[in-house]
């Protein structure tokens, strides 16, 4: 068998790129990975970086911005300061052409609570993000629900843009 009767299969997996970002704090943590899942029964690549800034002057780079399809906004219910973080990274984002989810995190903190649900939900409407509340050390299938949703508008974006992200070219 030479090497040209070798032929490789096309991938049918879709790739969508998401930054989580937020302030220290927030629960994350800094590292890149990929994760196949599968959206309304199509399997997709997920590329996670998972930003951890310095301080809360340091917003997303713009080589962040770039290199995500889609961006999730964390903050801590339980810490106003990070809610700051996000709304001023929003006010950055305004002008850029992605999509956002928003996610509250430390829900099951409520004695500790400093920004509510309506705050979030406001700050997310007014954007035009998706938004939930979750508690990530306690549940992970909230956590999964907000980036499977944020998967959704980042395939649908791809599809109403007139020159999508990335082409795929094959050739004969």
């Amino acid at each position: 068998m030479n090497s040209k009767s070798i032929r490789r299969k096309k991938s049918s997996l879709s790739e969508v790129k998401v930054a989580v970002i937020g302030a220290p704090g927030v629960g994350k943590t800094e590292t890149r990975y990929k994760h196949e899942v599968l959206i309304d029964s199509e399997p997709i690549l997920f590329e996670v970086l998972d930003t951890c800034p310095k301080n809360e002057d340091d917003l997303p780079s713009s080589e962040v911005l770039n290199w995500a399809d889609g961006l999730l906004l964390v903050y801590s219910v339980i810490d106003r300061q990070t809610f700051a973080y996000v709304k001023k990274a929003g006010l950055i984002l305004a002008n850029c052409d992605i999509p956002v989810y928003l996610l509250a995190n430390k829900c099951d903190m409520v004695h500790l609570r400093q920004v509510s649900y309506d705050e979030g939900s406001i700050l997310a409407r007014n954007f035009e993000w998706g938004f939930s509340e979750v508690a990530a050390a306690e549940q992970v299938a909230p956590v999964a629900a907000a980036f499977h949703d944020l998967c959704k508008a980042v395939l649908l974006y791809f599809l109403t843009i007139i020159t999508p992200c990335r082409r795929t070219v094959q050739l004969k």
